[in-house]
């Protein structure tokens, strides 16, 4: 696993880009409210590590799919270790220290900056985000449950997640599921099938440079094939295509979804890139799956076909 990374951005990161153009989706366009169901995830885990300060404790972002007035869809490794009122689960599932807004540029803002911490106080940045992330009316609490077969050692095998949110979130419409096999069904009918991933993700990253990560954007995107990425997952994740015309998904995207173009059904969530600077393929682990769909029915969530 070396050469992958979760494609989760610590909120850190966010907070510093101030000056910078905010983007997401690597040459990708702005959502332009195409995507109202698609929001920005932000967690605390109580257990991670954040170079700011000397105790523990990280929150980082991903990307979300609301599926239903309160049950949202994102990666197992955007809710497993979520913090529960600033501590650790024994299972690492079940944690309601997570947020998500559905604005397409969301407020950050309401957030203190790192400096007025001291080094040893991350608790006290804790209380200070968490309070004003729950007083805020654009940020909506959720509780975590990752896949029950989630292994943060082999994520990509099992990478999706639900959030259950304290209060029904009402759209006009909403991402839909998809029905069993329904990506071995696309690609056998057209491998030129183009499908739409939306995220708040970096536009770009590099060693010492960091752009965008704080507005919702979309690009297009073909399945190159369901063998899985560098050996891993084989009919589990699914390869999509990153190139200097389609663009791709990098660091905070994590999560976020990959449409059946022009429609909302929802078939794959971003998992994970290869390299750290996110210029390698685009991938995704698969929802189409017969435990996956057991999973989300557990929420009252079933298969609906295209």
């Amino acid at each position: 696993m070396s050469r992958r990374i979760w494609a989760v951005l610590v909120v850190l990161v966010a907070l510093l880009m101030v000056a910078t153009p905010a983007e997401a989706i690597k040459r990708g366009q702005a959502d332009d409210g195409a995507h109202p169901y698609v929001g920005q995830v932000v967690f605390y885990d109580p257990t991670g590590s954040d170079a700011q300060f000397s105790d523990p404790g990280a929150w980082l972002t991903c990307t979300g799919t609301l599926v239903s007035p309160t049950i949202v869809v994102t990666a197992g490794h955007c809710t497993f270790g979520t913090g529960s009122d600033g501590q650790a689960t024994a299972s690492g599932s079940g944690g309601n220290d997570v947020w998500i807004s559905f604005a397409e540029a969301p407020d950050f803002s309401i957030l203190a900056p790192e400096t007025n911490f001291a080094p040893d106080d991350n608790a006290g940045r804790y209380q200070a985000w968490s309070a004003a992330l729950n007083a805020s009316a654009q940020w909506v609490r959720a509780t975590a449950y990752p896949h029950p077969r989630y292994d943060p050692n082999s994520f990509v095998l099992h990478d999706l997640g639900v959030l259950r949110l304290s209060r029904p979130v009402t759209l006009s419409s909403y991402g839909r599921l998809p029905s069993l096999g329904l990506l071995d069904r696309l690609y056998a009918q057209d491998k030129q099938q183009p499908y739409t991933a939306v995220g708040y993700g970096l536009q770009a990253v590099g060693p010492n440079t960091a752009v965008g990560g704080k507005t919702r954007r979309r690009t297009d995107l073909r399945l190159v094939n369901l063998d899985g990425v560098l050996g891993v997952g084989k009919g589990i994740a699914a390869k999509f295509s990153d190139n200097a015309s389609t663009g791709g998904t990098c660091l905070g995207d994590s999560g976020g979804p990959f449409f059946v173009a022009a429609t909302s059904t929802l078939v794959a969530i971003t998992s994970f890139s290869n390299g750290g600077t996110c210029s390698g393929t685009s991938g995704a682990y698969r929802l189409d799956q017969t435990d996956d769909l057991a999973f989300l029915a557990t929420f009252g969530l079933y298969p609906q076909p295209r």
